[in-house]
């Protein structure tokens, strides 16, 4: 009989961490007892956890919950995908002003949740699975709102916040420790179908609605204020703003993506 989170602890300082919140959490609100044990304390382990809540939310008539969790249980092993999650975590964790502990972007954040399951999709579509990558990607549109191709990159670190309405290309690349607010487009600017989409740094923060359109390149720890729609390359540690966005100054800090500041001034 396999060992739960319950019975022992691990040398895994993210998950039993995790597990202790999801033990305090369970004292204060008994009626999510249920979804509290079945999603972490019944696991052994992230892996594990992560699997199974992927499972949960994509499954449908057409493809059950239990095909998805072997599914997500193989790439997350071989695709050594347990690093990334771990990273998009504390990002979420860290950076996100409404996320007090561990156990809130594995139970209730969309942004975090479709972010894991665009890396098992990803996964698929590396090992020339494409036609089972298509359908993540359609079925993570459908339960979270959020579209990304399963052929973009996405690097560690990834926090989404809100996660409405985001759209990210075939050939984007999207560098570690990044942030996006809701309606973010990383986008193309026609109907061709070669490298088309931007390739983001590392560290940058795209607000809210910015749309950052062809194969354009956004400097790291640079800053895209709320609305702009960016066309041409930014300069690294800049701030642009607009429509059409232009370089109204220094990103203002050494890490946007972090600091999570917003403000022109």
């Amino acid at each position: 009989m396999a060992q739960t989170a319950l019975e022992f602890g691990t040398l895994d300082p993210v998950w039993d961490k995790m597990v202790l919140e999801a033990q305090c959490a369970l004292k204060k609100e008994p009626l999510l007892g249920a979804m509290i044990h079945s999603s972490i304390l019944h696991h052994s382990s992230l892996e594990s956890a992560l699997s199974y809540r992927i499972a949960l939310k994509l499954a449908s008539t057409e493809m059950p919950e239990q095909i998805l969790r072997e599914i997500s249980d193989h790439a997350i092993k071989e695709g050594g995908l347990s690093a990334f999650s771990r990273a998009d975590l504390v990002a979420v964790r860290d950076r996100d002003p409404a996320c007090h502990n561990l156990t809130q972007p594995l139970l209730f954040f969309k942004g975090f949740q479709a972010i894991q399951a665009y890396r098992v999709g990803h996964f698929l579509w590396m090992s020339g699975r494409k036609g089972l990558a298509y359908f993540f990607q359609s079925r993570i549109s459908e339960v979270f709102g959020i579209d990304i191709h399963p052929a973009a990159m996405i690097g560690k670190g990834l926090m989404i916040d809100h996660a409405h309405s985001i759209v990210i290309g075939e050939t984007a690349v999207v560098g570690n420790n990044v942030s996006m607010l809701h309606s973010v487009t990383l986008g193309g600017t026609g109907k061709q179908d070669d490298d088309r989409h931007p390739k983001i740094g590392n560290g940058v923060m795209i607000g809210a609605g910015a749309k950052v359109l062809g194969n354009i390149k956004v400097g790291h720890c640079s800053r895209i204020a709320a609305g702009s729609v960016v066309l041409h390359e930014v300069p690294p540690c800049k701030t642009v703003a607009g429509v059409p966005a232009k370089i109204v100054g220094n990103a203002g800090c050494d890490q946007p993506s972090v600091m999570m500041d917003q403000l022109l001034g």
